[in-house]
């Protein structure tokens, strides 16, 4: 971080002066880094920059289509946080938008720090009221943006929507996933009830209020259009100990998505919303699966609730 950037910072921040802190966690792939930055002068101590600056060299047909993707998803994650990350309201708190900047194929995003803010505390795994804290997040998010359209996102958010992983499908062993992959693409695509997904609503991107009792989210390259089953099954991919403990997280899912679009979409038939995302939850967790059987062979192999899922799902695709 030079000093041009520093006074940068310092300026979006309204600080007097601005100096580098830690390196709060590098980016995927070496695309830059996340680094605390202390201020003096301003409102508060701190800010959380994240530093963009891809990799100079990328070789092969594989290694372009990633790169323009990752590339991709820088600009997403600016057109999130100019137009749409205020919108979000203390149910599904983000991270404040302070600045943002592209010069020179790098970014800067000048963004509120969440520790400061209340939410410090990270999680590697969650108990079952933590994983509800998430849920509730994600319900909150859903309603906020329940229609509307995702102008300078992802048309059809996620970082495993097919259309962006050619390669990954054509590396799947499973024919019959292979040929069906298409086909859960599409009624998900097709659902009626549409609205913004997080994209990679893992649990690494929530922050957490102490005691685990609220949560902020943060991470949004891949935000965009979708269903929100998406994210849902996402998020509990692995993380439910059987088929019971999940029904009742997604219960608890649906309980604060109808709260929320009670409050911010009233016109709008709640009952028919769950009715078609209840059903469109296991094609969601189907769809996840195509991306994991191309991705992770070896961890495809092992999980044995994934590929049950997809047999499942792929005998009821069949079904007249």
């Amino acid at each position: 971080m030079d000093d041009d950037e520093l006074r940068w910072i310092a300026d979006v921040s309204g600080a007097s002066r601005a100096r580098r802190g830690e390196r709060v966690q590098s980016l995927w792939s070496g695309y830059g880094e996340i680094v605390r930055v202390r201020l003096s002068g301003a409102d508060r101590a701190t800010v959380i920059v994240k530093s963009v600056k891809p990799p100079a060299r990328v070789r092969g047909k594989q290694d372009d289509a990633s790169h323009a993707r990752k590339r991709r998803s820088y600009d997403v994650e600016m057109a999130w946080y100019r137009s749409f990350a205020a919108r979000c309201d203390p149910e599904c708190r983000v991270p404040a938008f302070l600045g943002g900047r592209f010069a020179n194929g790098e970014w800067l995003f000048v963004l509120e720090d969440l520790d400061d803010a209340g939410f410090a505390e990270r999680r590697r795994r969650a108990n079952d009221a933590e994983l509800d804290v998430c849920l509730a997040w994600l319900a909150a998010f859903h309603a906020r943006f329940l229609g509307v359209a995702p102008e300078g996102l992802w048309k059809t958010g996620t970082y495993w929507h097919l259309a962006t992983r050619p390669d990954e499908l054509a590396a799947i062993d499973d024919a019959e996933l292979r040929a069906a992959a298409p086909i859960l693409d599409r009624k998900l695509r097709a659902a009626t009830f549409q609205t913004f997904v997080h994209g990679d609503a893992k649990l690494a991107n929530f922050c957490f209020a102490p005691g685990g009792r609220a949560a902020a989210a943060v991470d949004f390259q891949y935000v965009g259009g979708g269903c929100g089953m998406k994210d849902v099954a996402y998020l509990l991919s692995g993380e439910s100990s059987s088929e019971a403990v999940e029904q009742r997280h997604l219960d608890a899912y649906f309980k604060h998505l109808r709260e929320g679009v009670a409050r911010l979409h009233p016109s709008i038939d709640a009952g028919a919303l769950e009715s078609e995302w209840r059903a469109l939850y296991p094609v969601a967790g189907a769809d996840f699966c195509r991306f994991m059987a191309g991705w992770a062979k070896e961890h495809w192999r092992s999980d044995g609730a994934g590929q049950r899922l997809v047999r499942d799902v792929l005998r009821r695709l069949g079904e007249p």
